[in-house]
């Protein structure tokens, strides 16, 4: 007995400390970071790639609140359970409830209740606030469930609403429904219209008090309703409950895709009401994602910005199916994945240049889900995903970017991927009939005057067209190769070489005049850049960037040019242009994704040292643990992205052909777990803010000359070592023997 008392005094003595262990790096997550100036994330409770992310929401309208909520805001008109993480545009917010201490006449108008910040606080899986009605609110999450505690004022009156009405931007309510099944439990749908034309969430909600009364209220005619009519018009509702005594409150809110009856069937993720208990498994749940990549520093602001950018890379694609693996699509046909789950917001345009890849690392499993959800895409509507919201495709932003995602993971042998099918998806979207892809074919260029963007879209369709070439290279289709080859050069036909800028050019082969390349747009009938100008896209040839050093005389020619990118003005010209330029250092825009890869193009050209150099001070001058602490959107993960790819030392500036070229990590060591079970570290000796260049390189102790480590190398494991110092080595890496790939040799 004794004996037994010490081995179970044991076990819990190791389980304790494993659950201190545990806690070890979420407390560097912030999900305050980016809520502030234009990064356009949320603040609230959610977990890994959860369907539920339940956050407040301002009431505000406009371009910093695509989340919902901007950190800059005094008050809170709500507590959704669908959000949008760093995006552009704004969406979903969808089944609002907010708690209150009397009952709020409907009058078609957000009704705020302001807060201080210092009764504010999120954490991984998360967050609460307290009103300045006196009722405290604290949230957290499943992947499918909301849970709420509300703690309200002795002797007042708790309400609940449920303002199904709410949106924000371009979303607008179409249809909606409350019915109370019981005491305890109300179900419903909201159907909505926006930047996806169809979306349609349905809901269960239950709570662990009795509901004292249930209020209607018509949205239209905001006049209380005694019985809802079965033709479904657009309600509201209000729970009224009796004095809770100094209890609190206790909710759980179900979503589904399906109905409200799967919703139920949702709920069931949360047994009980132990609301500790449910937010522990949400933090354990950050936590193993953390542990996927485990840093040395003594930089604690370093730690903060790097698991807060880990945390952000895991908001996006979102779960979509339901539990048993069943989802409506946006045509409104119910499906169920053969194997796994359905996700949905895929940013594309953004995240196939850093976030998918990483995904590849960090996600093995999850990623086979995401990438299949693809496909299912293609199956239903004939064509890859372009920005895939809700199922429906918003068709926002150039380039057919689900084909490079798709072929790196065909390129690393993903397994549990059809990579016949894949190529089949890949055809039907490089052929298709829209989105200038005729003209592109037709002239292999897209002409200035045959359509808007023409440029951003030619140089990104002819990087898609290369990765498309290489998958069809690994099948043995070499006809495919040879012609998608071809096109993947469709960006020579835009370089004018008196000028030095890839730039718009007529049907007729003349260019268009005025060129002024600090000029950029929102007008897509005029602009020939997307969300950019002349001097950010004239770098977008990332499959060959020594063929761009061969269009501009030399690799020294490409060199100095890039030099200049950083050293000139940082005016951009134009009435309307964009905000999402943003992030200048030069005309370098690290606000924006289609800058992403730049700083590192010096790799390929034998001057490794200058990427050291702007890599660092990118992190160091462009990323914060504050509110403000992102440039520009993040961008469901890529602003992320680039941070943990760049402060480890390394990014996929081609993004399909699993080469991650090094830049400067700012840690002094990095373990990160391989899908093939194996760990690779990456150690920086005598590394600081001062010591940024790399002096030399050791691969398992021995002599490493490359300018990249491959994707297969990384699988291995091993120790990844660089030599740190205070000045440029450019001896290492000159050799091009020791150059990334490039299409051009």
């Amino acid at each position: 007995m004794v004996k037994y008392l010490k081995t179970a005094g044991l076990l819990l003595a190791v389980a304790a400390a494993q659950q201190v262990n545990a806690q070890n790096l979420t407390k560097y997550i912030d999900p305050m970071i980016g809520t502030g100036g234009h990064g356009h994330t949320y603040p609230g409770a959610t977990v890994p790639f959860g369907m539920v992310q339940l956050s407040p929401d301002n009431g505000d309208q406009g371009w910093d609140w695509c989340s919902g909520y901007n950190y800059s805001s005094p008050a809170i008109a709500g507590f959704s359970h669908m959000h949008l993480s760093g995006t552009g545009c704004g969406d979903w917010t969808d089944i609002s409830v907010m708690p209150h201490t009397s009952l709020i006449p409907d009058t078609g108008q957000f009704f705020k209740i302001p807060y201080s910040h210092k009764n504010e606080h999120a954490s991984a899986g998360f967050y609460s606030v307290g009103l300045d009605n006196g009722v405290n609110v604290a949230l957290t999450t499943t992947e499918r469930v909301g849970f709420h505690r509300y703690e309200f004022p002795k002797g007042s009156t708790p309400f609940v609403r449920f303002q199904l009405n709410y949106s924000i931007n371009w979303d607008s309510t179409v249809k909606t429904r409350i019915i109370k099944i019981d005491d305890s439990t109300i179900v419903g749908y909201r159907y909505s219209y926006g930047w996806a034309n169809v979306q349609q969430v349905y809901f269960a909600a239950r709570v662990n008090r009795p509901i004292k009364k249930f209020y209607l209220f018509n949205s239209v005619t905001h006049k209380q309703v005694a019985i809802e009519d079965e033709n479904g018009k657009e309600y509201n509702g209000e729970l009224e409950f009796a004095d809770m005594n100094g209890q609190p409150l206790m909710m759980k809110v179900a979503l589904s895709s399906v109905s409200y009856e799967k919703a139920l069937e949702n709920m069931k993720e949360i047994k009980g009401w132990n609301f500790e208990d449910v937010r522990k498994k949400a933090e354990m749940k950050w936590e193993h994602e953390m542990e996927k990549i485990q840093v040395k520093t003594m930089d604690e602001k370093a730690k903060r910005v790097f698991y807060t950018a880990l945390y952000h890379t895991c908001m996006a694609p979102v779960l979509y199916s339901d539990a048993d693996g069943f989802y409506k699509n946006a045509k409104g046909v119910v499906h169920r994945m053969k194997k796994g789950h359905r996700y949905t917001v895929f940013s594309l345009w953004d995240t196939f240049r850093g976030l998918n890849p990483l995904l590849t690392i960090t996600q093995p499993e999850r990623n086979i889900d995401i990438l299949n959800s693809m496909l299912a895409f293609y199956d239903e509507n004939g064509l890859l995903p372009v920005w895939d919201l809700s199922t429906f495709e918003t068709n926002c932003m150039s380039g057919y970017h689900a084909v490079p995602v798709l072929a790196d993971a065909v390129l690393k042998d993903t397994k549990g991927l059809d990579a016949e099918h894949v190529f089949d998806a890949m055809i039907a979207s490089a052929n298709q009939k829209q989105r200038s892809t005729p003209e592109y074919m037709k002239y292999g260029y897209i002409p200035a005057d045959k359509g808007g963007h023409n440029v951003t879209l030619t140089v990104e369709y002819a990087y898609d067209d290369w990765c498309i070439a290489q998958v069809a290279k690994k099948l043995g289709k070499m006809d495919a190769y040879a012609q998608f080859m071809k096109r993947a050069d469709s960006w020579k036909a835009l370089f004018d070489k008196q000028t030095g800028f890839i730039r718009g050019k007529k049907a007729d082969g003349t260019w268009m005049t005025p060129f002024d390349p600090y000029m950029a747009s929102t007008d897509w009938e005029t602009s020939m850049y997307e969300e950019g100008n002349a001097w950010q896209y004239t770098f977008f040839v990332p499959h060959d960037v020594r063929g761009l050093a061969t269009a501009f005389g030399s690799n020294e020619a490409l060199g100095n040019k890039l030099d200049s990118l950083f050293t000139v003005s940082s005016k951009i010209n134009g009435s309307s242009a964009p905000p999402d330029v943003s992030g200048l250092i030069g005309q370098y825009a690290h606000g924006n994704e289609p800058s992403h890869h730049i700083a590192y193009m010096y790799d390929f050209i034998g001057q490794p040292w200058k990427t050291q150099e702007k890599i660092r001070t990118i992190i160091e001058t462009l990323y914060d643990d504050k509110p403000e602490g992102y440039s520009g959107n993040e961008d469901c993960g890529q602003m992320s992205a680039w941070a943990v790819w760049s402060m480890m030392g390394m990014f996929p500036a081609n993004p399909a052909n699993g080469e991650y070229l090094f830049g400067s990590t700012v840690f002094d060591e990095v373990s990160i777990k391989m899908p093939s079970g194996k760990t690779m570290i990456i150690r920086a000796k005598h590394n600081s803010k001062a010591n940024m260049y790399i002096q030399g390189v050791t691969l398992n102790g021995k002599p490493y000359s490359k300018t990249y480590i491959t994707h297969a190398e990384m699988q291995k494991g091993g120790v990844l070592e660089f030599a740190m110092g205070p000045n440029p080595n450019k001896k290492w890496g000159a050799d091009n023997s020791n150059w990334p790939a490039s299409a051009s040799r």
